[in-house]
């Protein structure tokens, strides 16, 4: 039923940079420009490592809870995996102009603004941070979005209009964008939140070349993505409201461990 893409595919052979660096390891965790994430994570101690590595499973469990009550309770939309969207797009517009594509495309929409503020937000980084204070105040731009619609989703009941519909879906469109952005910029582990094709496809070529360094790491997130997922579809069968609090609990329990991870990396 849903079919996700390498909308930012992760590229599994990131080539090192800098003196006497020698070729990547087939599975190497891919670096965004500003971050330069790999340099910041090896220098973390083994506990804020795993700390580190926790951030970005709270944020894909919150994902898969997303979607889950995106497609559940919002029309069959997805407000974090936009490949869904834009298939759903295609399908929908070849029976004309309707609600389920003014759903599609506003999530869609959403989806790239709450990119774009992400990025400007987080744009000139400090080469090495893992979790730079500029991270936490974009991710609490994102809580802010899942907040305000789970305000306007309890106020429904969960059971929102036509003009409610549409809105509620670009907020938690803008709000999956914004950390989607967010978790490629600071690439804790590698691996992304919102879209996990590439995450399945550097498991695949790991295995092919033998090399099982990063599997068990990306192997987790495949499972937090379905486990979020499952955690949304059950709780919204015995109350909507309490589905639509799981994406902002996690939110709000990643921005705290973060909190303490960027304390931990100033006073090691």
């Amino acid at each position: 039923m849903r079919n996700q893409s390498a909308d930012h595919p992760e590229d599994p052979r990131p080539q090192p940079t800098g003196p006497g660096a020698g070729p990547a390891a087939p599975d190497a965790a891919p670096a965004p420009p500003a971050a330069a994430a790999g340099s910041g994570a090896g220098r973390l101690t083994p506990g804020a490592r795993r700390l580190a590595d926790t951030l970005p499973l709270l944020l894909t469990v919150a994902a898969g809870a997303t979607d889950a009550l995106a497609y559940l309770g919002l029309g069959g939309v997805f407000t974090a995996n936009m490949t869904g969207n834009l298939v759903l797009l295609g399908i929908a517009g070849s029976h004309g102009v309707d609600l389920h594509v003014a759903r599609a495309a506003a999530a869609t929409v959403a989806f790239t603004a709450g990119l774009v503020l992400a990025f400007l937000m987080t744009r000139d980084l400090p080469a090495g941070a893992v979790w730079p204070r500029r991270i936490t105040a974009a991710l609490a731009v994102s809580l802010g979005c899942q907040l305000v619609f789970l305000a306007g989703w309890a106020a429904v009941d969960g059971r929102p209009g036509e003009v409610a519909d549409v809105g509620l879906v670009s907020l938690s469109a803008l709000a999956m964008g914004v950390q989607t952005a967010c978790a490629r910029r600071v690439a804790l582990a590698g691996i992304t939140t919102t879209f996990v094709t590439g995450t399945l496809t550097a498991v695949a070529e790991s295995v092919a070349h033998g090399s099982t360094a990063h599997i068990p790491r990306r192997l987790a997130v495949l499972l937090a993505l379905v486990v979020g997922a499952l955690a949304g579809a059950l709780v919204l069968r015995h109350s909507a409201t309490a589905a639509a609090a799981i994406p902002p609990l996690l939110v709000a329990m990643t921005l705290a461990l973060g909190a303490r991870l960027h304390h931990v990396q100033r006073n090691p």
